[in-house]
């Protein structure tokens, strides 16, 4: 089964679930960037809602995903249920009604809870994002502040020295799209930012950038260096301080 099938799975069962008070779905992540790839993306979207659900309503939504799992990719899906009110005006770190994913499950209680990456994935929407249901994302979607995005993506590697000798190929390029945002404004997929750090690099990193590449688009084996990961993982210092990235 392909990611086109589940989506539209989700979609017909959604609707009638929640009815009137779906706004819409809005694909975003690797399928939105057009490099989806199996063995390592999942499946990302984010369900639209004008008014709050019940805790039944949370739990059925849930178990469409968990049903679906055994068809889905290894990494699954990633899913958020957000208010209308929410996406049009703005709030960081953004409430939401309810979270899935492999490695977190809604508690489905009524606590207000807030998610920071939801500033990355509205941004996305708001650039490359996909309907896959309901109204057009420029009615649903206001602005995201640029400062609130980059606070959101840095928290991917804001522990960047400890993680990349265990965790290479992610920090690696999810600090390249980083990077490419602070320098160029640019909104990117992680192969998209290592792509783009492939020609904006030192050369001394290029063997590293390439080495993640490979292994995130094919499979291939990371090679790398302790070392150099480390002294490249540095930079996150200089971002949070807020410096100028030389990249000369």
């Amino acid at each position: 089964m392909d990611y086109n099938s589940l989506l539209k799975q989700i979609s017909e069962q959604y609707q009638n679930m929640l009815g009137k008070n779906m706004v819409g779905i809005y694909v975003h992540g690797s399928i939105a960037f057009g490099c989806f790839n199996w063995e390592r993306s999942d499946i990302d979207f984010l369900v639209v809602i004008n008014e709050p659900i019940t805790k039944q309503t949370k739990i059925k939504l849930l178990k469409v995903l968990t049903d679906l799992s055994e068809h889905a990719p290894p990494k699954g899906f990633e899913m958020s249920v957000v208010l209308r009110k929410y996406c049009a005006d703005f709030i960081y770190p953004t409430p939401y009604e309810l979270h899935f994913s492999n490695d977190y499950l809604d508690e489905c209680d009524d606590e207000l809870k807030v998610d920071p990456d939801l500033a990355a994935h509205f941004m996305v929407i708001t650039k490359v994002g996909i309907v896959l249901y309901g109204e057009e994302i420029s009615t649903v979607f206001g602005v995201v502040p640029e400062a609130d995005y980059l606070d959101s993506i840095i928290k991917d590697v804001e522990n960047a020295k400890e993680d990349i000798v265990n965790y290479p190929v992610y920090i690696i390029l999810n600090l390249c799209r980083v990077l490419a945002f602070i320098k160029e404004g640019l909104v990117l997929s992680k192969m998209q930012g290592g792509q783009w750090a492939m020609v904006n690099f030192p050369e001394k990193y290029l063997s590293l950038i390439k080495s993640a590449l490979e292994n995130y688009i094919n499979g291939t084996e990371f090679i790398g260096d302790d070392d150099l990961q480390i002294e490249f993982a540095s930079l996150v210092d200089a971002i949070k301080r807020g410096g100028i990235i030389c990249l000369e």
